[in-house]
């Protein structure tokens, strides 16, 4: 079997098997395809691949200068694809059975303080159509902890804010239910009955609540600009992304006592190990309390 027709078969067996989303799919196959980049030259199909040649692979792929988190990233998805190539086309040897990803330390994630996310959404000027929205969306964004993904593809149908409740896809096309604060609500009421009722919507976007101006949903790209023109504006010194509000919702929650299982929840972690991360955060705050305000500190 050569690399297309392998490939071909992985795309088929991720979506309709496992129903990964596109995105993740997507990134399964580039992963796949760098393998293919690195066996061709040395005439290697999927099935002549050794140890020898993925360990020969991962010291490739390292003197690009990627980090090891996308290293590490790049092995799982091909220990995935030899994984199915084992199950459904009968590969006698797995080369990547006995290659170990590495262990990584765990990044602790830059997060906003309370008074900072207050800035950027009180910066957002309210004088200019989109105005409306883009707090409406900050509000959601911080108040639900969403990825910028699940921010993007929010659907009408799936807002129940009489009892405070948004529903979104994750990863995985995996739904989940998670509350939504009074701020949230009664800013995202605002926008939707008061400024995206006059918008002229194209067809088949009826149900996306954020809409940029072409009645059009908005991308994730348009999101991060958006933030970073206001953490431009109030002059703020962190370099920050959407992802940032997330870290600061789960990190304020920690902060405030919230049990970890439901941050867990409704961050949609599928492990609680990931979860934990943000203990860390909250030891870094209690830190810089102690460091501030002790007497003998």
């Amino acid at each position: 079997m050569n690399w297309d027709s392998a490939i071909g078969d992985f795309k088929n067996y991720l979506q309709l098997e496992r129903a990964m989303a596109a995105n993740t799919v997507d990134a399964y196959l580039n992963d796949l395809v760098k393998l293919q980049q690195f066996a061709d030259p040395l005439n290697l199909e999927p099935k002549d691949v050794t140890p020898k040649h993925i360990q020969d692979f991962l010291t490739w792929i390292n003197s690009f200068g990627l980090s090891a988190t996308s290293q590490a990233r790049i092995l799982s998805g091909i220990k995935t694809f030899y994984l199915f190539m084992s199950l459904e086309h009968d590969l006698l040897e797995n080369p990547t059975a006995l290659i170990e990803t590495p262990r990584l330390s765990r990044k602790i994630p830059d997060v906003l303080n309370i008074r900072e996310i207050e800035q950027l959404i009180d910066a957002i000027d309210l004088s200019v159509p989109e105005g409306m929205r883009n707090k409406a969306m900050l509000e959601v964004l911080y108040g639900c902890g969403l990825r910028v993904s699940e921010l993007v593809g929010l659907k009408i149908s799936n807002l129940f804010l009489d009892v405070e409740f948004i529903k979104v896809e994750g990863k995985g096309s995996k739904e989940r239910l998670i509350p939504i604060g009074t701020h949230a609500i009664k800013f995202l009421r605002i926008y939707l009955n008061e400024v995206r009722v006059h918008q002229k919507i194209k067809r088949g976007n009826e149900d996306f609540a954020f809409l940029n101006r072409r009645g059009a949903p908005l991308t994730r790209v348009m999101v991060f600009i958006i933030i970073r023109d206001l953490a431009t504006k109030i002059g703020l010194k962190k370099k920050i992304s959407p992802h940032t509000f997330r870290h600061s919702f789960a990190s304020h929650l920690v902060e405030g006592g919230a049990d970890l299982r439901a941050v867990q929840d409704m961050l949609g972690h599928e492990s609680i190990t990931t979860t934990e991360i943000y203990t860390h955060v909250d030891r870094q705050y209690l830190q810089s309390v102690i460091t501030q305000y002790h007497p003998r500190s």
